[in-house]
């Protein structure tokens, strides 16, 4: 006889199996990150990471800008120190003593750079009397062929626009005031920035290789043989761009300098030099150097003379870009034009005139860099550099059985 119990608990256990409920699969749990689609998926990947790189370079930027005034002595310290270490390791080849051929590096640039600066100086103060009195002649003709010229401008029109002029003058007076005070912390700010570029200039002479070493070693191991080969890739392209540049500026020099010489002009040699040194900004300092020989032209020898002044300005600088850079530059220089066009438009957007200056060689030492790392090549390398045995680099006591980097 069956117990009623044993039977009723085998009607609820077939009851129990089934039901509806028991047979219902269980639900799977939602996945939020399937339902996204692959290309949102890939797109927000790709924003964060450019938002934090941009970041970090909009960081870097900042801390640039704020710190240009040793950032900017540096900079021309490497650019210089980048022309004369090939110089002083020629010397020291042919058996100079490292102090004599560095001390020759030194000297040569700065009586060059200084012979440069004080020929021009003292030239355009000897003619700057005559400069200010040929300019209102020309004034004045031109303020004559204003008034029974073409235009038919009468002088009340232009009495009002000169006071117009004369009263922006004083109203922007406090500008200019202020201006003249901030001429004292500009000067000494100027000053303090060329000692700080003659001594990094002589430390990179010294030890530049010391230098380099101590900063690779601030990377990983296994990044330094990258970074010692990306580094000297980017030293030799900057090398050769300061080298090529000065070269190219001598030429622009030479052919404007001629062109004012045999027109006449009596400002000739402040001229060559000021073309000379504004060919090292691409593109502003041509233009710039350019429209100043053309209103010297225009000051002393009339419109015809400006405009033949022009032609000739006009002439150098299309030798320059298709003749020059194509095949002086672009043999040392792996930059599309295009590349330079933008990267002076950024340079001199952030930075001014320094901006433009540095530029295309930035360009020019991150491409090569990148390019380098991109390669591979580094990876045949032997050994990562050494660690630096300086002693200017020593930051700690040297004790038995220790050295740097152990």
């Amino acid at each position: 006889m069956t117990d009623p119990s044993a039977r009723k608990r085998r009607r609820l256990s077939r009851t129990s199996t089934t039901s509806p409920a028991a047979q219902r699969p269980e639900a799977a749990p939602r996945d939020v990150t399937g339902s996204i689609p692959f290309g949102v998926r890939l797109a927000a990947g790709w924003s964060w990471r450019l938002l934090l790189i941009g970041g970090v370079l909009a960081v870097m930027v900042f801390l640039i800008i704020q710190l240009r005034l040793i950032v900017i002595p540096i900079l021309v310290a490497v650019l210089v120190g980048a022309l004369l270490v090939p110089f002083s390791g020629f010397l020291q080849k042919h058996r100079w003593p490292k102090w004599l051929s560095v001390t020759a590096a030194m000297l040569s640039a700065l009586i060059v750079v200084g012979g440069l600066l004080t020929l021009g100086i003292s030239q355009i103060v000897r003619g700057s009397d005559e400069l200010a009195a040929q300019s209102l002649v020309a004034w004045d003709a031109f303020r004559e062929w204003l008034l029974e010229g073409p235009l038919h401008i009468t002088e009340q029109q232009l009495n009002d626009v000169v006071a117009q002029v004369i009263s922006s003058v004083q109203q922007d007076s406090g500008l200019l005031v202020s201006g003249a005070l901030s001429l004292s912390s500009s000067l000494g700010h100027f000053l303090a920035g060329m000692l700080l570029a003659l001594f990094a200039t002589l430390f990179i002479l010294i030890d530049g290789r010391g230098i380099w070493n101590w900063i690779v070693g601030i990377f990983p191991r296994r990044g330094r043989a990258a970074i010692d080969a990306a580094g000297q890739a980017g030293w030799a392209t900057l090398g050769n761009f300061v080298r090529v540049q000065i070269l190219v500026a001598t030429i622009d020099a030479i052919g404007i300098g001629l062109g004012a010489f045999f027109l006449g002009l009596p400002l000739a040699v402040p001229i060559a030099i000021l073309v000379f040194l504004g060919s090292f900004i691409p593109i502003v300092g041509a233009v710039v150097t350019g429209a100043l020989a053309v209103f010297v032209a225009l000051v002393y020898n009339g419109p015809v003379i400006a405009l033949v002044m022009l032609g000739i300005v006009l002439l150098v600088q299309q030798v320059e870009g298709h003749v020059l850079q194509p095949l002086i530059m672009g043999t040392a220089v792996k930059v599309h034009p295009l590349g330079v066009v933008v990267a002076v438009a950024t340079g001199s957007l952030l930075a001014g005139i320094p901006g433009a200056l540095f530029a295309v060689p930035v360009a020019a030492v991150l491409n090569v860099m990148i390019l380098s790392v991109a390669s591979g090549s580094w990876k045949n390398d032997a050994d990562p550099p050494p660690p630096v045995r300086s002693a200017l680099w020593r930051t700690v006591p040297q004790r038995p059985a220790y050295t740097r980097g152990e």
